[in-house]
């Protein structure tokens, strides 16, 4: 398609009981643009759902699964079962992830007793003095089976009751600061001290096996859990990432829906459609709703915010899969005005092109083929989220081989495709070459840079192909949207492009022998003229008063200036694409120079210098590929916006933005 996708604006009057399963349907499909307006009400069921999602996502993470963003065609808004399923799930987990902290405290203050112990244990000194420990505080004692109960449940994992034999013998540990409330719930637990010993030294070594004991079924316990998380892992994973699907659709629901205007039975919703796909959306939508939806349809010129300048109809482009991989560029520059020319094939073109042009090499090219397979959607699965450039990197890639192929260059060598290169030529011709195209004015004797200069040439007659399309564009989209002035009496008009093309006409005459004729000043002085006296003939022309808005001296400065500017524009325009060249022949230039350094390493002799060669070549070619690549990417992007988008894109649209689930 030359042009973006025609447009048809649809109002919808939808009952509130329907409005669910029409969004749903609308978000799936991403068939409606809805335009933007200022969202100030309050969404409880927003906050609702969010605290859901966190919830699932929350309790997914803890138990090892990871959660999709995109929507799959099955997914549907949650129902009550959904609600009650999700809050279930949820609670089994966070009370499996509460009893795991608890127990890794427990554990954690069972290691710290058993090491501050093991500090202790054969300390030579009174047992009474090892109350003065930094963590620990120490009580011998009996206490029955029920006064324990009744301490660990009041003091939970504050003490630690360690068993000494068979019968009611403890000893309780707790820190420090923990020590009043161990000794108060001690004395309503009917606890009896144990006197110990007159001189009794280190500490028993009964506690610390009976720390170890405890440590050991902690330990058990933690494994129990983290198999159950497994298992959780296992059986829940499909159904936690339905879930969470569907409440991803219920809130962008809740949150567009708040943009509409409702009463209390119906909401009253409006935006554009592309037209090739709005019979069958209608058709879908009355099905859906059961024929209760009141639906109406408008063309964009019936629409009087379109008609006043106060909005402008959203852009949809619709390419093949090669055009498309390069609207990023059209995109970040701006969208093209509705109803005007689509340059998105023009840009994949010569993008490709040029790019070829500067990055002449089978095996650079073959690694940027590889890169664009490896990040498309069939290709290496961590890669994918680079999938939007993947068709640049595939067609710069084979581009760049092309050329390859005629200057005979393979990862920076350029004897590889001698052979083959003279077979094929003398096959042809009867005069078989070593290389089609040269670049490198070294590559042979005689003549070579005069081949180079023929190659310039080549690159500033693309120059000035880009050029002219551009001014072709700007001159058809005038047209189009009807401002005639820019069309008859501008730089970008019909007097630019014909003082363009005769300017050129004159520069290749005197190229092959010709000279400058009296008569190329009187063609030149007519484009001139118009561009000159532009505005003044426009207002004339239109009854508009006073001819001259300014005063004259104003006029004339404007007038002249922008016949300098147009004037050195255009010669700056073109001569821009020397560029072109110029990083071709600085490639050839870096590649010759890796190879032959590598090849002198390489002839010297010895194991370490060709090793030292093989290295030269691989970070050579790597530099290469990576660092200049980057640099022609970059320079290719700068021709595109600055010679060509600059001719046309004096206004832009507004990009089309449907409703959808799935943003990629």
């Amino acid at each position: 398609m030359i042009r973006p996708r025609k447009m048809k604006y649809i109002q919808l009057t939808v009952y509130r009981n329907d409005m669910n399963q029409l969004l749903e349907y609308l978000g799936k499909h991403g068939s409606m643009h809805f335009p933007e307006t200022e969202n100030n009400k309050n969404i409880p069921e927003e906050k609702e759902i969010l605290q859901i999602i966190d919830s699932l996502r929350s309790a997914a993470e803890y138990v090892g699964i990871e959660l999709a963003d995109n929507i799959k065609e099955n997914d549907t808004i949650p129902n009550d079962n959904d609600r009650a399923i999700t809050g279930k799930y949820c609670c089994e987990i966070e009370a499996i992830k509460e009893n795991e902290i608890q127990i890794n405290v427990k554990k954690q203050k069972i290691n710290e007793t058993i090491n501050e112990a093991d500090a202790f244990l054969a300390l030579n000194a009174p047992f009474k003095d090892l109350e003065q420990l930094s963590y620990l505080t120490l009580r011998i004692g009996r206490l029955d089976s029920k006064g324990r109960a009744a301490l660990q449940a009041n003091l939970k994992e504050r003490v630690n009751v360690i068993p000494l034999g068979n019968d009611d013998r403890v000893i309780v540990a707790s820190s420090r600061k923990g020590r009043f409330a161990m000794d108060s719930q001690l004395k309503s637990s009917s606890f009896e001290p144990i006197k110990i010993p007159e001189g009794y030294k280190g500490i028993p070594p009964e506690m610390i096996a009976g720390l170890k004991e405890q440590l050991n079924a902690v330990l058990d316990e933690l494994e129990k859990i983290k198999a159950e998380k497994e298992k959780l892992k296992g059986e829940l994973t499909e159904e936690f990432r339905r879930l969470y699907s569907s409440w991803q659709i219920a809130l962008a629901i809740e949150r567009i829906k708040a943009r509409f205007i409702v009463s209390e039975n119906v909401y009253l919703l409006s935006g554009w459609i592309p037209l090739d796909i709005a019979r069958e959306t209608v058709k879908d939508l009355l099905r859906l709703c059961g024929g209760r939806i009141a639906i109406r349809t408008f063309n964009p010129e019936e629409i009087p915010e379109i008609k006043n300048g106060k909005e402008k109809v959203p852009v949809s482009l619709k390419h093949g899969s090669f055009v498309k991989g390069f609207e990023g560029i059209i995109y970040s520059y701006g969208a093209p005005l509705y109803g005007t020319i689509d340059p998105t094939p023009l840009v994949a073109v010569f993008f490709t092109l040029l790019f070829g042009i500067m990055f002449g090499d089978i095996g650079h090219g073959l690694v940027l083929l590889l890169a664009g397979l490896a990040t498309s959607k069939r290709g290496i699965k961590t890669l994918r989220k680079f999938k939007s450039y993947s068709t640049p990197l595939i067609a710069v890639g084979i581009a760049s081989m092309v050329m390859g192929v005629l200057n005979g260059a393979v990862f920076t060598s350029e004897e590889l495709l001698v052979g083959p290169t003279r077979l094929i030529s003398g096959a042809i011709t009867g005069h078989p070459v070593d290389r089609i195209l040269h670049i490198m004015p070294l590559a042979e004797k005689g003549g070579s840079v005069k081949k180079l200069f023929y190659f310039f040439g080549f690159t500033i007659g693309i120059g000035i192909i880009l050029n002219s399309i551009g001014l072709i564009i700007n001159i058809v989209n005038r047209i189009i949207t009807k401002k005639y002035e820019v069309v008859f009496f501008s730089k970008t008009g019909f007097p630019g492009l014909f003082m363009f093309w005769y300017a050129i006409s004159i520069a290749v005459r005197i190229l092959i022998g010709g000279s400058f004729r009296g008569i190329d000043a009187v063609f030149l002085a007519i484009p001139v003229f118009f561009i000159f006296f532009g505005p003044v003939l426009w207002r004339l022309i239109s009854g508009e008063k006073p001819v001259l808005e300014h005063g004259f001296m104003t006029f004339f400065m404007e007038a002249f200036v922008e016949i300098l500017e147009t004037a050195s524009t255009y010669v700056s325009n073109t001569v821009s694409f020397l560029r072109v060249g110029a990083f071709a022949l600085s490639h050839a230039v870096l590649s010759y120079i890796v190879f032959r350094f590598s090849e002198e390493l390489a002839t010297s002799g010895g194991v370490v210098l060709s090793i030292s060669a093989l290295i030269v070549m691989i970070f050579g070619n790597v530099i290469i590929i990576v660092l200049e690549g980057m640099i022609v990417a970059i320079q290719v992007v700068r021709l595109q916006y600055y010679e060509f988008f600059n001719k046309f894109f004096t206004d832009t649209g507004t990009v089309f933005l449907p409703f959808r689930f799935n943003k990629n």
